[in-house]
């Protein structure tokens, strides 16, 4: 992967890794499997398919339910899949004088890169791993290892002319092939992003409340995927279209008990409830303005200041000035402030 270290400096100064400082922070190690341990001489990739039962995209009409991304409806992969590495490393260091060191997204490693070097596929236009075998519905680790083993073939571009993740993405976070502006992403945005979410992107979030899989739902390479066999990693039936008027009534003990052991506990409650007030404003369904007027009184400004933008996208005006009297007045939140500067202004279409 010679020109690795090169693509991923100018992504990085570019910026378009957001606040996502510790990409940069270990850019070195992460460019330079050498740099991470400097006793590697082989990686071993592997990938586990969670291809998802029903179509991702067909939730996003049901606006007064969540989109939760299929990978997180279910067990948290990383224990699951660092559990097998950890047998296959134990397999090799059992055969001679080996030492490994097993990664599963928990070091600077890029495994979509070592995946696509190591013959599993190609990364594809949306910068996804694609299979031929198992399309993009991919979960990727890493075994580097002391071991001198024979490299198989890199994988080989098969995108084509197709356009159909770049065409679908709702933010035009892809802004050309093989290019992610994770700033625009709404899986960057509802996940790894701690603030208030850029009131540019909200509506285009839709009921997305964590992660998107637009661009994955779309790959024609799918039509190859069968579905997850990993029984630990079954998605659960809760998750699959989750009530929004009940998980904007959650607090922290319940959030933390509804997502126990599932990716969506690591966002916390506040950035998660702040994507479910965003949904709630973009149902257009007036029933469900009274899970956003029961958060302006919430302890987080983060939820407050999104609850005041879902306000603002479902009720009357008078109404709207009525809340602003009786709690937003007094907001000590500079942001919140803003928020109700632009609901009583109109300025939420």
């Amino acid at each position: 992967m010679p020109a690795l270290p090169e693509r991923l400096a100018a992504w990085l100064a570019e910026g378009a890794h957001g606040t996502m400082d510790w990409m940069e922070d270990r850019a070195d190690q992460r460019a330079r499997p050498v740099g991470l341990w400097g006793g590697v001489r082989s990686i071993l990739v592997v990938a586990m398919s969670y291809r998802p039962e029903e179509d991702p995209l067909a939730l996003l009409a049901r606006r007064d339910r969540g989109a939760i991304a299929a990978y997180a409806q279910r067990r948290d992969y990383h224990e699951v899949l660092k559990g097998k590495l950890k047998e296959l490393g134990g397999f090799l260091s059992a055969r001679g004088d080996v030492r490994v060191k097993v990664f599963c997204d928990t070091a600077p490693v890029m495994e979509k890169a070592l995946a696509e070097a190591a013959g599993l596929g190609w990364q594809g236009k949306h910068t996804v791993l694609i299979s031929r075998e198992a399309g993009n519905w991919l979960l990727l680790g890493a075994i580097y290892t002391s071991a001198e083993l024979a490299p198989d073939a890199p994988g080989e571009d098969r995108c084509g002319s197709c356009r159909a993740c770049l065409d679908i993405c709702p933010t035009q976070a892809l802004p050309e092939p093989y290019r992610l502006d994770a700033r625009r992403c709404l899986s960057y945005l509802t996940i790894e992003h701690a603030g208030p979410i850029p009131a540019e992107y909200r509506i285009a979030m839709g009921n997305r409340i964590f992660g998107c899989d637009d661009c994955l739902a779309v790959c024609p390479w799918n039509k190859f995927a069968r579905v997850a066999a990993e029984t630990r990693l079954a998605a659960r039936s809760d998750l699959a279209s989750p009530d929004l008027a009940s998980l904007a009534a959650l607090d922290d003990a319940g959030f933390r008990r509804v997502f126990a052991g599932t990716p969506v506990k690591r966002s916390g409650r506040d950035r998660f409830l702040r994507n479910v007030m965003i949904a709630v404003g973009n149902s257009g369904e007036p029933g469900l303005a009274e899970a956003a007027v029961a958060r302006l009184d919430d302890a987080s400004p983060l939820v407050r200041g999104m609850a005041v933008w879902a306000c603002g996208r479902l009720l009357d005006a008078g109404t709207l000035r009525d809340l602003h009297r009786r709690s937003g007045a007094a907001e000590a939140d500079a942001q919140v402030r803003e928020e109700w500067r632009a609901a009583l202004a109109g300025l939420f279409p």
